[in-house]
């Protein structure tokens, strides 16, 4: 008696299994899917008819409704016959557009001087500023722009809470209105950190790795985990006197938690009238490849800040966008 395909299968699956025991749990997943199949196989055997008449039923099912769409009545005319016929039953005296008296006609223009004028005022309404991407205001730097060799600045000096510093002098009148006004609304500020030089943000980086690695990091560890939280050397803003740590009187530490304090939110809130904003802001590391620093705040201008602060993005984000 000739077997079958099932049969010659099974004895084939169960005799390798047999004989070799590395391969026996090869056969046994083997001998499991081929039962399956098989089984599958005979149950739609057996249910052609089943099947043959659900696929009819379906067939029918969907001509059926195709057949119902508009867009076989439209070639046929019947909806547009039916739009016309409803337009046919409705009085002339009930259309929905009508004539509107004369009394309540919005006035024309005097002149035509006054029409050029609101046009103008509109037009400075929606005005963007331009923004050129060679402004010292504006330049950009991040790991994957570095300061420039050939960046120069004049440096002016300010007094700090860790003694007189230094950092762009064309910013800090902006930057001591920005303090004056935080204490008129009863908030102390103070500046932590603000210009660098390259040795110094070598000495904190390097300092960074050195902790990290001290509780069993690898080098390599450490340093992708260090260059998020201090800027890689040569790649800071601290560099090119522009940005500054800030904290308070009351809360010098520089972690998330600053971010709670009044003079977190009133930074948060209130910098960008000054031309700061928020570098580092909560939910954009993935952009500018450091983590969230409520203390870090950058000048840019004050256009460039109050459309960064309304619009939520970053420095990168309106490189991308403006310039």
């Amino acid at each position: 008696m000739n077997k079958t395909l099932k049969e010659k299968t099974i004895e084939k699956l169960i005799y390798i299994g047999r004989k070799n025991k590395l391969l026996r749990i090869f056969a046994i997943i083997g001998l499991a899917v081929s039962l399956w199949f098989f089984r599958i196989v005979e149950y739609c055997r057996k249910g052609t008819k089943r099947f043959a008449c659900a696929l009819f039923v379906l067939l029918c099912f969907m001509v059926g409704n195709s057949f119902a769409f508009p867009v076989f009545q439209e070639d046929n005319g019947f909806v547009a016959k039916a739009d016309e016929e409803l337009i046919a039953a409705v009085p002339e005296d009930k259309y929905f557009f009508t004539e509107i008296p004369e009394e309540d006609m919005p006035l024309e223009k005097n002149t035509a001087s006054e029409a050029e004028n609101d046009l103008e005022q509109t037009d400075a309404e929606i005005a963007v500023p331009q923004f050129s991407a060679d402004d010292w205001k504006l330049v950009l730097i991040n790991k994957q722009h570095p300061v420039p060799e050939d960046y120069d600045f004049e440096f002016g000096s300010i007094k700090t809470m860790k003694g007189t510093m230094k950092c762009d002098e064309r910013i800090i009148d902006s930057l001591l209105s920005m303090i004056q006004d935080a204490e008129e609304d009863g908030v102390t500020l103070a500046i932590c950190s603000p210009y660098r030089d390259q040795d110094y943000q070598e000495f904190l980086f390097n300092r960074k790795i050195e902790a990290y690695m001290k509780v069993g990091m690898s080098y390599m560890d450490a340093y992708a985990v260090s260059s998020q939280a201090v800027t890689v050397p040569g790649a800071s803003e601290h560099q090119i006197g522009l940005a500054f740590d800030i904290v308070s009187d009351k809360y010098t530490e520089l972690n998330a938690g600053f971010a709670e304090t009044d003079a977190g939110k009133w930074l948060a809130q209130n910098s960008s009238e000054y031309g700061f904003i928020l570098r580092y802001p909560l939910g954009k590391e993935d952009i500018t490849g450091i983590e969230f620093e409520p203390w870090h705040f950058r000048y840019v201008g004050k256009d460039a800040a109050t459309i960064i602060s309304e619009e939520g993005i970053t420095l990168e984000e309106f490189w991308d966008k403006y310039l």
